[in-house]
């Protein structure tokens, strides 16, 4: 998919778009003017340890336009610990070894490889906080703000932890350079799954981080629903920047209608994946977004993504609000909404939550058809 900036509409319609997912808080700073004058809304996510607080600090700012998100995203959930337990961790390098050179089930000696590039990464890896701390730490930011949700949260099957010390030459390599190590898969469900127990019982909604995890994401949403039931159905889920195929997303929206998708230009834009995805997605489940850092260039890249929804969609694109339009809005066929005001109700409805679970079973075809393209 290839895409030119369209540049920002009239103000009037600007106000009703939503960017679902952004990363304003990645940046160095955000200038005072900047968050003053957000021309849509807005929903950062957090992901770590270090930046709960400035999300914070920004839907502070701004309550108006910024639905805040808090979480801890699965490329840092090997700093988080499933061993604590009465106020005590494993040591630092007991920690780390056990999460990327568990023992062996063989005798077969040490990969020594792989022991000099743990050598390197261990000194620059934070001591690890217990899982207990972590829903502690999300619990009190989703209670501070009512309208937040968790995000950005996730798994990822093809994310490597970074090396962030010098290479040889003493020249920093700003985070780029890849290390053999992830994260392995247990310990990041573990971790996503305390986290939407949380948002359960909170009755939040959740922008959800899959990569390279098909069957997975089918298969969680699919425990959830058993364990929770209705109470599951209750909150909304956004799988944001959505790479899943047509067939495992249709899968998906069958079984569980609490589950919409949202696509930036930003990770969707060079693919042809998302123009499948739009067509084969219910027009009330679609939701658009920048996952984007600079707050300046959000709103653009979000607008860029919407264009792009309406013209594969044959949507209309607003050129003005009509104020008599909109009150009118009960009245007037759906069919001639415009792109930013079906965005919007989309947005709404994921807002609202309180979806009803499907009555109907899948069908042994409908399974078949997605064991075969996750086996593919």
């Amino acid at each position: 998919m290839s895409y030119a900036s369209r540049g920002l509409p009239v103000p009037e319609v600007l106000v009703h778009l939503v960017d679902v997912h952004c990363h304003p808080t990645d940046a160095p700073s955000i200038a005072t003017s900047t968050i003053e004058s957000l021309p849509c809304t807005l929903c950062p996510m957090s992901t770590q340890q270090g930046d709960q607080s400035k999300v914070a600090e920004f839907a502070r700012a701004r309550p108006d336009r910024v639905v805040p998100g808090f979480g801890y995203h699965p490329w840092w959930t090997h700093r988080i610990s499933l061993d604590a337990s009465a106020g005590t961790l494993p040591d630092h390098a007991t920690h780390y070894r056990n999460l990327f050179l568990p023992e062996p089930l063989s005798s077969s000696p040490p990969n020594a490889e792989l022991e000099a590039a743990f050598a390197r990464l261990l000194p620059t890896l934070p001591t690890p906080i217990p899982l207990a701390d972590v829903i502690a730490d999300v619990r009190a930011h989703l209670t501070e703000f009512p309208t937040a949700m968790l995000g950005e949260v996730g798994i990822d099957r093809a994310a490597r932890i970074r090396f962030t010390d010098a290479d040889a030459s003493g020249v920093g390599n700003n985070g780029r350079v890849l290390s053999p190590f992830s994260t392995p898969f247990g310990h990041q469900l573990a971790i996503l799954e305390a986290q939407l127990a949380l948002a359960i019982e909170l009755r939040r909604n959740v922008s959800l981080h899959s990569v390279k995890a098909p069957a997975q994401t089918l298969a969680l949403f699919d425990r959830m629903a058993t364990t929770h039931g209705a109470a599951w159905f209750a909150i909304s889920v956004d799988v944001h920047s959505c790479t899943l195929s047509t067939e495992v997303w249709r899968e998906i929206e069958k079984r569980h209608p609490n589950v919409f998708l949202s696509l930036s230009t930003a990770i969707n834009g060079c693919s042809p994946n998302p123009i499948a995805l739009i067509r084969a997605c219910s027009p009330t489940r679609l939701l658009v977004e920048s996952d984007y850092s600079d707050v300046r260039e959000a709103p653009t890249r979000t607008w860029d993504m919407a264009c792009i929804v309406a013209e594969t969609r044959d949507w209309p694109i607003e050129d003005s609000w009509e104020r008599e339009r909109e009150r009118s809005l009960a009245a007037l066929d759906e069919s001639q909404w415009g792109v930013v005001r079906r965005l919007e109700v989309n947005w709404h409805r994921f807002i609202k939550g309180g979806h009803v679970a499907p009555m109907e079973k899948v069908s042994a075809r409908g399974r078949e058809r997605v064991s075969n393209d996750l086996n593919q």
